[in-house]
């Protein structure tokens, strides 16, 4: 089976459309962070380290410290695919991300995103 070609795409070189998809909806590039740090369990030090490594989502995500173990909750549409259902482990954990994004630019209230 061969890998997704966004499993080897720089996190770094997505990051900054997540950025602009918060910001283009009155969010900031602050909350896009606390994200991805409460899903991924990285420090702000160590999440910028990745950044500035340019490293892979392959990686990024089977490096990560801590995954929430909250992300279970998780749930709906994401390019039209039900987080919930997608089978590859790392693809689920992209399309986490991209669901919490989605939230966040719809308006979302932090404490709901984050499931807490």
């Amino acid at each position: 089976m061969t890998k997704h070609r966004l499993y080897g795409t720089s996190f770094a070189s997505v990051y900054p459309l997540y950025v602009a998809k918060a910001e283009r909806k009155g969010r900031t590039r602050a909350e896009v962070d606390e994200i991805i740090l409460w899903l991924t369990g990285f420090s702000p030090e160590a999440f910028e380290a990745e950044l500035a490594n340019k490293t892979d989502f392959e990686t990024f995500f089977a490096t990560a410290p801590a995954l929430n173990p909250a992300r279970a909750n998780i749930k709906g549409l994401v390019c039209g695919v039900r987080v919930e259902e997608v089978a590859d482990p790392l693809m689920r954990e992209i399309r986490y991300l991209d669901k919490l994004i989605d939230e966040l630019a719809k308006g979302k209230a932090m404490n709901k995103i984050l499931r807490r």
